[in-house]
């Protein structure tokens, strides 16, 4: 990201015209934002690595390659096919979507004959995030403010710190919190990096630090 920057800023730096090119603006919220995004996160990334199955993440691991099936998850026999065929490309983890609890079933299979790492995505039901680590999920993907009560998450976590399953925080602009979403004086990626940083206190306040943004 960071020689993409630079390339794109070298070049537009040659044109004379360089403050007025159309390029200009998302030029400099390119960089605003990945030195933002750096800042915040650096210290952390340099403290922790954690494990999803066999694949290491944070802290100078090599970056890890990930993708997510598009087939029904309950459809172990057309899952398992397409995580096959990633896996024989390359593919290092995959994310499945777990929209109800046929869905959180069929995990177990899923993940006893997947031959990558396997990332739960859990929206809403904290139910779900507790079948899958049942079943034998590697990771969660979640967002801790969208899955209920804090109760809700206090027992998610709880059982993921039991099983050592790591936990995604995932945060795009559909997710961002109602007071976020509404206030127009803060720039969106702004508001993204304030949503992530409220998922992590929730989880850190627990005591819980396996945590992958």
């Amino acid at each position: 990201i960071q020689k993409a920057i630079l390339n794109i800023g070298y070049l537009d730096f040659l044109n004379s015209n360089f403050t007025q090119h159309s390029s200009y603006k998302i030029f400099c919220a390119m960089i605003l934002a990945y030195f933002y995004l750096r800042g915040l996160f650096v210290k952390f990334m340099e403290k922790i690595r954690i494990k999803i199955g066999n694949v290491e993440i944070g802290n100078g691991a090599p970056v890890s390659i990930q993708s997510m099936t598009n087939t029904k998850t309950d459809d172990t026999k057309a899952t398992l096919k397409q995580i096959e065929t990633l896996a024989k490309e390359g593919c290092e983890i995959i994310r499945l979507a777990v929209l109800n609890k046929t869905c959180a079933n069929a995990l177990k299979e899923i993940t006893k004959y997947s031959p990558i790492p396997t990332v739960a995505d859990i929206h809403f039901d904290y139910r779900l995030a507790l079948m899958a680590m049942d079943n034998g999920i590697n990771a969660l993907r979640i967002n801790p403010g969208n899955i209920g009560s804090f109760e809700h998450t206090k027992k998610v976590v709880q059982m993921a710190k039991e099983t050592k399953t790591p936990i995604r925080i995932g945060v795009n602009a559909g997710s961002l919190e109602k007071d976020l979403y509404e206030n127009n004086s803060i720039p969106l990626e702004e508001k993204m990096v304030i949503s992530a940083k409220r998922h992590v206190k929730i989880l850190e306040d627990l005591d819980f630090h396996l945590t992958k943004i």
